[in-house]
């Protein structure tokens, strides 16, 4: 349910969701659960703080780890045109101009 509100662009009911997904996983004992609830809390709070969507920072996380945009195509079945669209929007939003400077803001930001 979280995922699709963080979708809907609804992050205050994704963050109910993914709260409540903690406190339940939490008293199971659902370790593997528990880490992506928290990856999924990283991500909603960097759309709510940043602006960028879950697409973007999957992009973003892509060109992080050094890839390019024929790869990033590949690993998230996009076209090159749809990446490069992401690439502007991201630079826009976090206020940089290269891979390189956008990389280094959100790894200083912790936000991949």
């Amino acid at each position: 349910m979280a995922v699709a509100c963080q979708q809907l662009g609804d992050q205050d009911t994704a963050k109910l969701h993914l709260d409540a997904a903690r406190s339940t996983f939490t008293e199971l004992g659902a370790t593997p659960d528990l880490a992506r609830v928290k990856e999924l809390s990283g991500k909603v709070a960097a759309k709510a703080a940043f602006g960028l969507t879950a697409r973007e920072l999957e992009v973003l996380a892509l060109v992080a780890a050094g890839k390019t945009n024929q790869q990033i195509a590949a690993t998230l079945i996009i076209s090159d045109h749809t990446v490069r669209r992401h690439l502007q929007n991201i630079f826009s939003k976090v206020g940089v101009s290269s891979r390189a400077a956008a990389t280094a803001y959100v790894l200083e930001r912790n936000l991949i």
